[in-house]
């Protein structure tokens, strides 16, 4: 298990990651039409464009998209007849990591922030199969740790209201609200609440 940066072989795992987190944890208060646009095959084929551009092509070089990793090694009793070096050969050539997670960051874009010392987490998702895990806690840990290394002191994130999951998970971390908010229209008002952290 680990975190590392997102690599072009990623893309596919990624949004499949965050199609399926997000109808998993979306689907209790957001209302089905929206999120079928948000989640459908149009949908998916435009956050793959947007992935791939991320890594590629990222905005300025404090933009990062970070990926948390299983490690997946086959079942060796398949390769007895190798002998123990063979397994052992055959085992690491096919062992592979899986993308059970992503966050993405960077400088905040709020208009009432300062982006040279606010930086924003724009995306926190883990697949639904693979939670606590710590694989969340990872991912923040990581992105806190890049965010100081480019120098800065304050991050924020936002968090629809009703995603009781995404506010436990952060306000145990640390981080709270600072009263800034915004209501989507989705067929009816859905409310997003702003959330920071001081990391210097």
């Amino acid at each position: 298990m680990g975190v590392r940066a997102a690599r072009l072989e990623d893309v596919d795992a990624v949004t499949s990651t965050q199609i399926r987190a997000w109808r998993a944890v979306y689907r209790d208060f957001l209302p089905p039409v929206p999120l079928e646009h948000m989640t459908g095959p149009a949908a998916e084929k435009m956050w793959r464009r947007q992935w791939e551009e991320a890594i590629l092509s990222p905005p300025t070089p404090r933009h990062r998209l970070l990926v948390a990793v299983e490690r997946v090694v086959p079942d060796t009793d398949a390769f007895t007849a190798l002998g123990p070096g063979g397994i052992l050969a055959t085992a690491a050539q096919r062992a592979s990591d899986r993308v059970v997670g992503l966050a993405s960051h960077g400088p905040a874009e709020d208009p009432d922030l300062h982006p040279a010392t606010t930086a924003e987490l724009m995306t926190l998702l883990v697949d639904p199969n693979h939670i606590r895990r710590g694989h969340g806690s990872r991912l923040l840990n990581a992105t806190v740790d890049h965010l100081r290394e480019d120098g800065y002191s304050t991050v924020v994130t936002w968090v629809f209201a009703d995603n009781h999951q995404m506010l436990g998970f952060l306000e145990s971390a640390g981080w709270g609200e600072d009263e800034a908010e915004r209501v989507l229209d989705m067929g009816r008002p859905i409310r997003m609440i702003r959330l920071t952290t001081d990391i210097s």
